[in-house]
């Protein structure tokens, strides 16, 4: 069967991770000096805590290229699903590993998406494999699929974004006088955008993305969907309990981000991923 593998950004649970027998190459975490692998020795909560102590705001790096040659050894087929080349150096290092190997039996997709929307791509590819189909028809079908990813988010806070160098002090000023929260969507081309710019309460900015899934419904697969978040789990309940309201999908899945995502979105970050048909 083939082998699917993954990089952490996914923000997978480990119960699905589990079930699908997903293989995981970590992105590296750097907080006041020490390097952390994520989802290994470093986790969102501990993150925040860091941060929350010394101030500073961690820095990643993508796998390098010794760690894919690591997890592309084996004989059988594997898929490496990785996130956006545009957003990482990971699908890079990744490329240039297989070089180095010279294995023509490994395949590497470009998710031109982040966290969950790179887990659609990696939970559908698994569902394939299990099915028992050839490797060359999962990466087709997969690289096309890449293109019906649907991923948006509320960033409660700009301080992260800001001290990422995202936004400057004068929009990190106004944009906390007025309670503006960005809604954040992955665009066709794996990068980045401002949506929207809700001014108001938190409770408005979700139902902006709700409003925003209403209107997909008849375009929308209902095998499933995914509400995923940096340690808000009532907000994400509430987004459960609106989703329900609008369709029936064979799984909701709830998963909390992981260190990477997080270092650049902050606490209380949300969003709903999903794919169309």
């Amino acid at each position: 069967m083939t082998r699917i593998i993954a990089d952490s950004c996914v923000d997978l649970s480990p119960e699905l991770i589990d079930r699908f027998n997903i293989d995981i190459v970590p992105l590296g975490v750097f907080i006041d000096g020490k390097l952390y692998q994520d989802g290994v020795n470093i986790h969102t909560q501990e993150l925040f805590d860091e941060v929350t102590k010394s101030g500073i705001l961690p820095k990643t790096s993508a796998p390098s290229v010794a760690t894919y040659i690591e997890h592309f050894s084996g004989e059988e087929d594997a898929i490496y699903i990785s996130i956006s080349s545009k957003l990482s150096a990971s699908n890079q290092n990744a490329h240039i590993a297989l070089d180095t190997m010279g294995k023509n039996n490994v395949y590497i997709i470009d998710s031109l998406n982040l966290s969950t929307g790179i887990g659609l791509l990696v939970l559908s590819a698994a569902e394939m494999a299990q099915s028992g189909m050839k490797t060359e028809e999962i990466v087709s079908y997969i690289t096309e699929l890449t293109k019906n990813v649907h991923t948006s988010f509320v960033v409660d806070t700009l301080d992260y974004i800001h001290k990422g160098g995202r936004c400057s002090a004068t929009e990190l000023l106004i944009g906390s006088l007025l309670n503006i929260r960005p809604v954040i969507t992955v665009c066709s081309d794996g990068t980045l955008d401002v949506k929207k710019k809700i001014a108001g309460s938190r409770k408005k900015a979700l139902l902006s993305m709700v409003e925003d899934l209403k209107k997909d419904i008849p375009q929308i697969n209902p095998h499933r969907i995914f509400v995923t978040h940096t340690l808000c789990e009532n907000d994400a309940e509430f987004l459960r309990t609106e989703i329900e309201k609008l369709a029936k999908f064979d799984e909701i899945c709830f998963t909390v981000a992981g260190s990477t995502i997080a270092s650049h979105c902050g606490p209380k970050c949300i969003g709903i991923l999903y794919l169309t048909k």
